[in-house]
């Protein structure tokens, strides 16, 4: 007698049957049809993309408080495609997030929407893919003008000119202050007033004061703790202790750990183990545990990977101290003082650390990262994850799918494009290296823009945003 199947199984069971139908008519093509169908539809997808950016069809309403995503997902997959929009364009975006933001910091969903960290790290990545002084001197900006006005009277203001004051330091400051107002004495951020605690909230914390420069001590305190409490039996990373492993809150913690100088902490041979598992028999990666492939997870599953390459040592360090009985990495990362003096917890990743004996900037970790060579392969099948993307998430007309019967959206075009990148750009040893041919599924011309594997912006728009916020 034969267990009856879950909903779970069949529903597993008629995605590989659509993907494998797929694959059987992929394999059976001659050559030229093969190399056709493998190619990355450019033209069609920049067409998609751009008329998005213009103008959306009405049934986007339910997204009225996800309107920065949006020109991030949109902006993000053209700077990956090697384009740009149209200079109108991109003053009517950067017009449209200043109207986002609120004048005590942060960005909304929308025009006078609630300032949310989730929207405040969309809204920045966007203004750093489109460039420029405008656009990245925009960030608050009109945060100045209002905070001035309101607690100086015109007296008083009338005695300065506009350049009296350093208005782009002023402008970070209402970020830092924003961000400050989320933190919580559990070290962990709420998204917004009165919002959830979680490690969405942790990364989107991070990542905007790591690159605007703006990441302290105070900031980064006791968010390692929280992180480590949610990272799970299963080695994967969960939104809340107590919670279940997920693809999306083990990169937004395994990149905050990074960001803060603490990745040492956390159980990466566990962390690598889970992930590892996560690539199912159809190329792409699943979320959780038993769950259905989903193409954009080819950026959050795929991302930890591209973290994992630049951390060969630490890797190894724990994978010798891994032990079999208890499935985990001995504690080697307690922050105890290390034979030569030196604390181990923050001198870890060769970037330096916050004591005397191993100073560092917090705020060039991301730059130092990147410009490390990744020391080891990815420990993944990027062939099958390309062949995943290409066959069965791309739409032939434009835009990316989460998988085959579903539908095209800004959201998987956006993650599927990042986690191709960072799939060609894999075989790279440095970021001066284009990857071989061989490491680019179908035509050369598939090859996309290098993105950043800890902010997933492309990697030249974030040197000149690094440039530019690269004063105290």
């Amino acid at each position: 007698m034969t267990a009856a199947t879950t909903k779970t199984q069949q529903e597993q069971w008629m995605v590989e049957n659509q993907v494998f139908q797929i694959f059987d008519l992929f394999a059976d093509l001659p050559r030229n049809a093969k190399s056709a169908l493998v190619e990355l539809q450019r033209d069609n997808h920049l067409e998609y993309l751009t008329k998005g950016l213009k103008r959306l069809d009405p049934s986007f309403c339910v997204l009225d408080a996800n309107r920065p995503w949006l020109c991030y997902w949109i902006l993000h997959s053209i700077a990956l495609l090697g384009d740009y929009v149209e200079h109108e364009v991109e003053d009517n975006v950067v017009d449209f997030l200043s109207r986002c933001q609120d004048p005590n910091g942060g960005y909304g969903g929308g025009p006078g929407q609630l300032p949310h960290l989730a929207t405040t790290y969309a809204a920045v990545n966007a203004l750093i893919t489109v460039g420029g002084e405008r656009s990245l001197s925009s960030i608050n900006r009109w945060s100045v003008m209002f905070e001035v006005s309101h607690f100086c009277n015109s007296a008083y203001w009338s005695h300065f000119e506009p350049n009296d004051m350093d208005s782009e330091i002023f402008c970070r400051e209402k970020v830092y202050m924003f961000l400050k107002r989320m933190k919580q004495p559990s070290g962990a951020f709420r998204m917004h007033d009165a919002g959830e605690i979680d490690v969405r909230a942790c990364y989107t914390a991070i990542s905007v004061a790591s690159v605007l420069n703006i990441l302290d001590d105070e900031l980064i305190q006791n968010v390692g703790d929280y992180i480590l409490s949610c990272q799970t039996y299963e080695g994967g990373i969960s939104g809340e202790p107590g919670a279940e492993a997920h693809g999306g809150y083990t990169f937004c913690g395994f990149a905050t750990m990074i960001l803060i100088n603490e990745v040492n902490r956390l159980d990466l041979a566990g962390l690598l183990d889970w992930v590892a598992f996560r690539q199912g028999r159809e190329g792409g990666f699943q979320g959780r545990t038993n769950k259905l492939v989903d193409s954009c997870y080819s950026f959050w599953q795929g991302g930890a990977f591209a973290l994992l390459q630049r951390l060969h040592a630490i890797l190894d360090e724990q994978l010798v101290n891994y032990s079999p009985q208890t499935g985990v990495a001995s504690d080697i990362s307690g922050g105890e003082e290390s034979s030569d003096g030196v604390d181990d917890k923050t001198c870890h990743f060769k970037l330096g650390g916050t004591n005397a004996s191993c100073p560092v900037n917090l705020n060039s970790i991301g730059y130092n990262f990147v410009k490390q060579p990744g020391e080891m392969e990815a420990l993944y099948h990027r062939w099958a994850l390309q062949q995943y993307i290409l066959l069965c998430a791309q739409d032939m007309k434009g835009g990316l799918k989460d998988k085959p019967g579903k539908h095209r959206d800004f959201y998987h075009t956006c993650y599927s494009l990042s986690g191709l990148s960072l799939s060609q750009h894999s075989w790279s040893q440095d970021e001066d290296t284009p990857p071989l041919p061989n490491a680019v599924m179908g035509p050369y011309a598939n090859l996309l823009e290098r993105t950043h594997p800890l902010f997933n912006v492309v990697l030249d728009q974030y040197y000149e945003a690094h440039e530019f916020f690269d004063t105290p």
